[in-house]
């Protein structure tokens, strides 16, 4: 499906060259899904993308925008399990075919643009979903401005980034030395050259708050239909047994600052306030 204010949703040849030559990460996204047909064999499924509708809870959203929806893990689901008209944003050649591929509707136009508008009106969303995605821009600034612009009244925008203060990146850093991401690893080339910015749990809330907004509530997604997660109960059933465990007590009994993917909910406020602990929720 075409959205109408979008001119178009595909890319030609010309202009993916373009925007690979203009955006390296553009060309890396190409490369690493080459291999993956659609969402359904989409091997970098993670459970921030499982806890989609479910961290919506009760907030009633009608207008929502997944606003880099990569090849539409989070976004199908949210268009299977939740009554809302969802809009999908991408610039990979890829990942709008998938999108459209899952009959959903899209629109294409460049986070890091801020010579022009995001081509939305004031008010018009409930709901922003981006995951995986401020890490990536230079503009990023812009994009919190037009995130708060687009959004109603009240409005949300649910954000996932890398955690660099996750155990899963310090344990390797102080006990390896391994940087956060390898510019030599071929799995890792990705993140190395497509990641500008670096956040830990609590400097990511203190930066969206200063926009205008809450944290309202963070949800962790336990280990259940993660990619990794089930290659290796595949392969280890007590290993992958005694992971689980690990990573539920971690949820648990820690502050999510220690956790690898938190997705943060944060409100459009009129008077900010600064939340450093937000309601936890472990879904």
């Amino acid at each position: 499906m075409e959205v109408k204010l979008q001119k178009k949703t595909t890319v030609d040849k010309k202009e993916s060259v373009k925007s690979e030559d203009s955006n390296p990460a553009i060309g890396l996204e190409e490369e690493r899904l080459k291999h993956i047909s659609g969402v359904e064999d989409f091997d970098m499924f993670h459970e921030r993308h499982r806890i989609f509708p479910s961290l919506f809870e009760d907030r009633n959203h009608k207008q929502i925008i997944d606003i880099s929806a990569g090849i539409g893990a989070a976004a199908n689901r949210v268009n299977k399990y939740y009554d809302a008209n969802l809009i999908c944003n991408e610039l990979s050649p890829k990942c709008l075919d998938s999108l459209q591929k899952l009959g959903l509707k899209t629109t294409s136009f460049d986070l890091d643009d801020n010579s022009k508008p995001y081509p939305f009106n004031d008010g018009e969303f409930d709901a922003i979903i981006s995951l995986a995605t401020i890490e990536h821009l230079y503009n990023i600034d812009n994009f919190f401005h037009e995130a708060k612009r687009v959004l109603k009244k009240d409005g949300y925008i649910y954000v996932s980034v890398p955690n660099y203060n996750g155990l899963n990146y310090l344990f390797p850093l102080l006990f390896k030395g391994k940087t956060f991401h390898d510019p030599l690893n071929a799995k890792e080339r990705y993140e190395f050259y497509g990641h500008l910015r670096y956040f830990t749990h609590l400097s990511l809330i203190k930066y969206i708050t200063s926009f205008g907004f809450t944290a309202e509530a963070v949800y962790l997604g336990k280990p259940q239909m993660g990619t990794r997660y089930l290659r290796f109960k595949s392969k280890h059933k007590i290993g992958a047994a005694i992971y689980k465990a690990l990573i539920l007590a971690l949820f648990y009994f820690f502050p999510p600052r220690w956790s690898p993917e938190p997705v943060i909910c944060f409100k459009k406020v009129k008077n900010t306030k600064l939340v450093l602990k937000p309601r936890k929720k472990i879904l």
